[in-house]
């Protein structure tokens, strides 16, 4: 019994150490969802035919569409266009968000801990 008084004092020390280090994730988590959010990834389609420019939250911040693509009578092409680089531009997204994370983390794959976006 003497020296369980010891160790819980040792205890106590580690669990002050290891609230800082998640404390310290937490300040860097959050630095890095603002740097993620003002990220701009551009999608593309069709050869680059159609280009999205999308912040790292998933805002689509332009869409630009080449005037030959245009065609009245074949709009579901265009219509798939756009879809393409909409899912392109938000893979990119989240292909740099797991990159960050990942450093973040050193690789770390840690459950439930998913950003917001």
């Amino acid at each position: 019994m003497k020296g369980f008084g010891g160790n819980a004092g040792s205890n106590a020390g580690g669990m002050g150490n290891m609230l800082k280090q998640v404390q310290q994730m937490q300040a860097q988590m959050a630095k890095m969802q603002e740097e993620v959010a003002i990220t701009q990834v551009t999608g593309q389609s069709g050869g680059g035919m159609v280009t999205v420019v999308m912040s790292g939250n998933h805002e689509v911040q332009k869409v630009t569409i080449e005037a030959s693509v245009v065609n009245a009578s074949d709009i579901e092409l265009l219509e798939d266009l756009v879809a393409a680089a909409c899912n392109d531009a938000n893979k990119k997204v989240r292909d740099m968000t797991q990159q960050r994370m990942s450093s973040l983390t050193g690789g770390l794959n840690i459950p439930g801990l998913n950003l917001p976006f």
